[in-house]
């Protein structure tokens, strides 16, 4: 199943190092306000898929299309710019500044503007009340909201997670499900790579299954999830 309306889309993407392939002709799509869930075992593609998406990291082959407009060769400031932020598996917070400061220098608005818009990220990130603690300071859970609030903070029209979840208890990325619904609720697209799985189907409108480079399923979560190929994936062994 793919999104009627696609906001951002790779469109027979494929990703070489040297004779290693990464991604093997990828077509993927999200809707404009569509929430997508990416899963698969490690070494699969999931995260290469992202960072090329973010602009980080050009395709060998194929292209990526932004409300239709080929961005392939744009830079990631220039992606964020357009309204494409991300967050990060392994959080980068600034480490000698606030959590304020931090949402404040990530802002897409200037003077006034900008510190109404970095109060009201805190706020829904639920991370008001640790304004004024170094970034440095933070447990992982708040390192991984810091890390949604920077990105949310550029006024995003499509978020692309990774792994946010990682190394969080059941109940802390439950806890951290409410604000990614809530997000939802302010017509952002996100784009979940995601091993909690589920927490994933929680949130999500669409689950897309990658192994060894190439989408095998793509559908409604239930179907997805137990597809035979998708099953063989996940417990028929690790890939590198």
């Amino acid at each position: 199943m793919q999104a009627s309306t696609s906001i951002l889309e790779a469109v027979g993407v494929g990703q070489r190092f040297g004779a290693l392939v990464v991604l093997d002709g990828v077509d993927f799509t999200v809707g404009a306000d569509e929430a997508v869930g990416v899963v698969g075992p490690n070494g699969a593609g999931k995260t290469t898929l992202l960072n090329i998406l973010a602009g980080s990291l050009r395709p060998t082959a194929g292209t990526v299309r932004f409300r239709g407009a080929d961005i392939t060769r744009l830079r990631c400031d220039r992606r964020c710019r357009l309204g494409i932020a991300r967050s990060y598996q392994v959080p980068r917070p600034f480490g000698g500044m606030t959590v304020f400061e931090n949402v404040l220098v990530a802002t897409s608005r200037r003077g006034r503007a900008a510190y109404d818009q970095s109060v009201y990220v805190l706020e829904l990130c639920g991370l008001t009340d640790l304004a004024n603690r170094r970034s440095d300071s933070l447990g992982l859970l708040h390192r991984k909201r810091l890390e949604l609030a920077r990105a949310l903070a550029t006024d995003p029209t499509v978020l692309l997670l990774d792994e946010i979840g990682g190394g969080l208890t059941d109940a802390e990325a439950t806890d951290l499900l409410e604000t990614i619904t809530e997000v939802r609720r302010h017509n952002v697209a996100i784009v979940w790579i995601e091993h909690i799985v589920h927490v994933l189907v929680q949130a999500i409108d669409r689950l897309v299954c990658f192994d060894a480079g190439r989408v095998i399923a793509d559908g409604e979560p239930e179907a997805v999830i137990g597809d035979a190929a998708v099953i063989d994936a996940y417990l028929g062994g690790s890939r590198a």
